[in-house]
């Protein structure tokens, strides 16, 4: 209600409109005057589920998904040199078994190494073509291979071997590995590492991704 100028009052209408606009906006404000600060413990606490997070995605990567590897040796000349870089596929292997000439990482009975950062151990790893399968007799005769006194051709860039092997059987559940660079390479041949069983062969070589300048698919 207002007074006219001649001192009668009148009746102003206010619309609904603009008498909710005023009540919202202070509430607003209040509501972002009122909005408390997270606390230390709450900050320390979602950094701390960030880092489980990423462990745990990194984990599930590592185990199931594919795993980097560095060349560390000659033993895999003339496919693989020293020091460059792999992704090596584990899913392969959780659904189906080594085929005869992959490339795979494996493990050796007793071989270890330091762990990250030094702490503790793990077992070592090692890159190998696998030659021979469960049950099969292998031989190398003047380098070249026999499989159950069949020859096999050898498609792949090794280095050349006129070694002799064998003949051997390998056990039902185990799987015969051997480096491309037969003159210098410790493999299945030493009785020290043997034939592998199925679960030290743990992840499929596919790619070379290190150096960029020479990036590629194995054996292409």
């Amino acid at each position: 209600m207002a007074e006219n100028e001649s001192g009668r009052t009148e009746n102003m209408a206010v619309s609904p409109e603009a008498a909710g606009t005023a009540p919202k906006a202070e509430a607003a404000e209040a509501g972002k005057r009122e909005k408390p600060k997270k606390s230390w413990k709450r900050e320390v606490f979602e950094w701390v589920m960030v880092f489980v997070v990423a462990g745990v995605i990194a984990f599930v990567v590592r185990t199931f998904v594919f795993v980097p590897v560095m060349v560390d040796g000659q033993s895999m000349m003339n496919t693989l040199q020293d020091r460059e870089f792999l992704i090596a596929t584990k899913y392969d292997y959780l659904l189906g078994d080594p085929e005869r000439f992959d490339v795979v990482i494996c493990h050796y009975p007793g071989r270890m190494r330091p762990g990250l950062l030094g702490i503790g151990e793990v077992q070592e790893d090692f890159v190998k073509r696998v030659v021979g399968l469960p049950g099969e007799t292998i031989e190398l005769r003047a380098g070249e291979l026999y499989v159950n006194g069949e020859f096999v051709e050898q498609d792949f860039a090794r280095t050349e071997s006129v070694a002799d092997f064998g003949p051997y059987t390998v056990p039902e559940g185990h799987y015969f590995v051997m480096g491309d660079n037969r003159n210098n390479s410790n493999d299945s041949r030493n009785p020290e590492v043997g034939a592998l069983e199925r679960s030290q062969i743990i992840a499929h070589v596919q790619y070379i991704v290190y150096p960029l300048d020479n990036m590629r698919r194995i054996d292409e």
